[in-house]
């Protein structure tokens, strides 16, 4: 049984939600797994599938009142609206702290993913071979998106639409991130800039292409949230060692110390990053921060046991 939101309550979801936004930001850190470790992703996925059916009986029965009631729209609306919140901080903000200061973002989020794998596989609650299994594939499905050669895009508003789904996708599954799927399918550098001029000067093309990018998210969203909430329902404990396969496999992406091999050109004439290699301190080729990037990683591994012990909302204790 899900606990009601109300302004009381709502605080914290609404931040559960700023934080998932901002970690959609930044390639390679996925809203999944802030929303796993805070103890809202069943709900989550429950929320999102019961537009359907089950939000047409609702309304059937009791109205508006009744439609709400069913999709769980006060925790969705203080989720979505911290969100999209923390979309739009991670957009300005998080994106020029990615410019200036890489290594301490990225070691926080290492600490953080790195903790989390712990946290999320400790609710498995029985290893088998099955299990096992599910723990390498995800781990090596994970591991070689990292490693695999970003794609160099296709500005088409049906791509566009296309990586609208796969995006959301991901965002939806711990360890994968939907920033890093555009930046595979080489997007990445076309979708975010575009939603910042969208939000900035409310240019139509812009905002032709966020709509589109939208749509391609919302039936991805439908669609996917469906065969996670079966999956979780019938094969809980091989979903969990998937899961936490994926998060595993992903800490290679993370890695705060990566030296550029190659970069390539945006549609706006600007280099950027297109092939990256994990190596030590020692051998990296900016400023280390080595002991803050020491300290930003237990701050981010500690996050996760502050979520956890806060987290209100936790869906285990909904069942």
């Amino acid at each position: 049984m899900n606990e009601s939101i109300n302004w009381k309550n709502a605080l914290p979801v609404f931040l559960k939600g700023a934080a998932m936004g901002i970690a959609e930001v930044i390639p390679g850190v996925s809203g999944g797994t802030i929303a796993f470790i805070s103890g809202i992703y069943e709900r989550l996925l429950r929320a999102i599938k019961a537009f359907g059916p089950e939000a047409i009986q609702g309304f059937r029965q009791g109205g508006v009142r009744g439609f709400w009631g069913s999709i769980d729209g006060n925790f969705l609306l203080a989720l979505l609206s911290g969100m999209a919140g923390g979309l739009i901080f991670g957009v300005f903000a998080v994106t020029w702290i990615l410019d200036n200061y890489p290594v301490l973002i990225w070691a926080f989020f290492f600490g953080l993913i790195l903790s989390s794998v712990w946290f999320v596989g400790k609710q498995i609650k029985k290893w088998n071979w099955t299990t096992i299994l599910a723990l390498a594939l995800g781990t090596a499905v994970a591991f070689y998106i990292t490693v695999a050669n970003p794609g160099h895009g296709n500005e088409a508003l049906w791509f566009v639409f296309v990586c609208g789904m796969l995006a959301i996708c991901a965002l939806m599954l711990p360890g994968i991130s939907g920033s890093f799927i555009l930046l595979l399918l080489g997007m990445y550098t076309y979708i975010v800039p575009t939603v910042k001029q969208a939000l900035l000067t409310f240019d139509s093309a812009s905002l032709t292409i966020l709509a589109v990018f939208a749509a391609g998210a919302i039936i991805g969203l439908a669609g996917f949230s469906r065969i996670l909430t079966w999956t979780f329902k019938h094969y809980h404990d091989f979903t969990m060692a998937l899961m936490t396969g994926f998060m595993l496999g992903s800490l290679n992406k993370i890695w705060p110390w990566r030296n550029v091999l190659e970069y390539r050109t945006n549609s706006k004439g600007e280099q950027i990053p297109f092939l990256e290699k994990s190596v030590w301190p020692a051998q990296y080729d900016g400023e280390t921060f080595l002991f803050w990037g020491i300290v930003m990683i237990f701050v981010g591994f500690a996050a996760v046991f502050f979520l956890e012990k806060f987290a209100g909302n936790n869906e285990t204790r909904h069942e």
